[in-house]
């Protein structure tokens, strides 16, 4: 029984010795269609189509012979390799690899991609997907039917992008497209593809050299730090706000609304840890100060001006919510929408418990602590400003829905 596969990653390129000599030698060769067909692939063995890699990892577990898998790109880099390792199937991988699909797109763009992030996209996570898209100015996106250019342009509905859209790469039909992200909508695109989402403050290059690859090093140290601009009276106090991030945890691939954005900080802050957000705001020119503050720290966010609860409705679907003033119709709509954590405050005790009953009502769990913060002086320690508030935080009770099939309302 084999308990050794030699797994060959193909770009379009000629194979390599070592690739040629393991074919050559193999009883059973596991791939694509197009890699079924190579020349190199012996006539008399026994060729398997990959579909499930699960179900071919089985078929090779039990051939009496010498297995080969030939699959696109470097089979190391959200490939094959990690599901033949798997310890069910009891097999060792050794691996010849070949240029990513990754590092092959953004050459054809003649772009750097040390600090690009890179997401797969699936159906069920393609939502997520568009999320880093949201969120950060270079990405690449492998892609997979249902979940391609077409689908991941009409989810970034009102977020400009530019697509760089790489089809079929390493064979005699590729072709590298670019267009902007509200066109891409409108085309049909075949598989397989890579698709480089370009935008926001990238300029596509750069010639500062980084350190650590996909990772945005903040400019400045902190979070929550002290504005001086609102003195607590918005709910944007520094300490209620470090006490709201904590509580929602935002996270790279999370979509958080921040409903009463003021001046921006709250919704900065979440985006520095990695999370798509939209902020929102009666007021354009708390809008305006929102995208400025956005530009200073570096970070992507998008804000809709309008008033809650009705410009809720439009929004694609939230993980995560910090409410900073509607009161309870805005906690209601929002608990309609079933993100997994509600967060917001209130002024006083009446006000907190209509709240916490509208969270329960609607199935979350609630917890509510009373923040009191006095800021001093260090010269004389005389005090500057005292604000005292209710925090509220919501967690959802009932199972999570497949949230990856919900469309934006």
């Amino acid at each position: 029984m084999a308990d050794r596969v030699t797994v060959i990653g193909w770009d379009g390129s000629p194979l390599t010795a070592a690739a040629r000599s393991a074919l050559a030698a193999a009883t059973l060769v596991a791939g694509a269609a197009h890699h079924l067909a190579l020349p190199e692939v012996p006539a008399g063995a026994e060729r398997v189509r990959l579909g499930s890699v699960d179900l071919a990892a089985r078929r090779i577990a039990g051939h009496r012979g010498t297995a080969v898998v030939l699959a696109d790109g470097d089979p190391g880099f959200f490939g094959v390799v990690r599901a033949l390792r798997a310890p069910e199937h009891g097999l060792e991988v050794e691996v010849v690899p070949a240029v990513s699909s990754v590092a092959a797109a953004f050459a054809r763009a003649g772009m750097p991609w040390d600090d690009a992030r890179i997401a797969v996209a699936h159906q069920r996570t393609l939502r997520r997907a568009v999320n880093v898209c949201r969120a950060h100015p270079k990405v690449a996106v492998l892609t997979s039917p249902g979940a391609g250019p077409a689908e991941l342009a009409l989810l970034l509905d009102g977020v400009h992008r530019t697509f760089v859209i790489c089809e079929e790469l390493g064979t005699d039909r590729e072709q590298v497209t670019v267009v902007t992200s509200d066109k891409a909508a409108d085309h049909d695109w075949r598989d397989p593809n890579v698709v480089l989402v370009i935008g926001g403050n990238s300029t596509g290059g750069g010639s500062t050299a980084g350190w650590l690859m996909s990772h945005d090093t903040p400019a400045v140290r902190g979070w929550a730090r002290p504005d001086g601009t609102d003195g607590g009276r918005t709910g944007q106090h520094p300490t209620l706000r470090a006490a709201a991030l904590a509580r929602l945890g935002p996270r790279t691939g999370d979509l958080v609304w921040d409903i009463g954005c003021a001046d921006g900080a709250f919704a900065v802050d979440a985006a520095r840890f990695g999370a798509a957000v939209i902020a929102v705001d009666t007021d354009p020119a708390a809008c305006a100060r929102t995208e400025a503050a956005a530009r200073a720290a570096g970070v992507q966010l998008q804000t809709v001006p309008g008033r809650a609860p009705h410009v809720l409705e439009s929004l694609p679907e939230p993980d995560v919510v910090r409410i900073g003033g509607g009161g309870v119709p805005v906690v209601t709509a929002c608990v309609d929408r079933r993100p997994e954590r509600i967060v917001t405050h209130a002024a006083h005790r009446d006000e907190a418990e209509a709240v916490a009953a509208a969270l329960t009502d609607g199935g979350y769990t609630v917890e509510c602590a009373l923040l009191q913060t006095v800021g001093l002086d260090p010269g004389d320690w005389t005090e500057r400003a005292r604000s005292v508030v209710f925090l509220l935080a919501g967690d959802r009770t009932d199972a999570p829905r497949d949230r990856a099939s919900r469309q934006p309302g």
